[in-house]
């Protein structure tokens, strides 16, 4: 499968030591939406995602991508340390150039 090269960055990046590449894989102004709380800009997604991924220690793999609407879609298979997990969840991520604008998981 093809991903984007942002997206990709996102869905390889593994926490704690790629968390500078996945901040840099966002714009300056991006802003993630998960569980109810949007996180704004590259150093508050960064710590978002150290967070999550100290929390939950999840991975997560791609099934498939779709692009809707000028949106890219990636439905994937997210298992960690949660309850109902594995769980298939999808990510709808905004792009302008190569950065992420906008991601919202659900």
């Amino acid at each position: 499968m093809q991903l984007p090269r942002p997206i990709q960055t996102y869905f390889t990046a593994r926490a704690p030591q790629d968390g500078d590449a996945l901040a840099a894989a966002f714009a300056p102004n991006a802003i993630v939406h998960d569980e109810g709380h949007d996180h704004r800009g590259p150093q508050a997604i960064r710590a978002w995602w150290l967070a999550a991924k100290a929390k939950y220690r999840h991975h997560a793999r791609p099934i498939d991508v779709t692009d809707t609407a000028g949106r890219t879609v990636v439905r994937a298979t997210v298992t960690g340390d949660f309850p109902g997990s594995p769980a298939v969840l999808t990510f709808t991520f905004g792009l302008a150039g190569d950065h992420i604008t906008d991601l919202g998981i659900g």
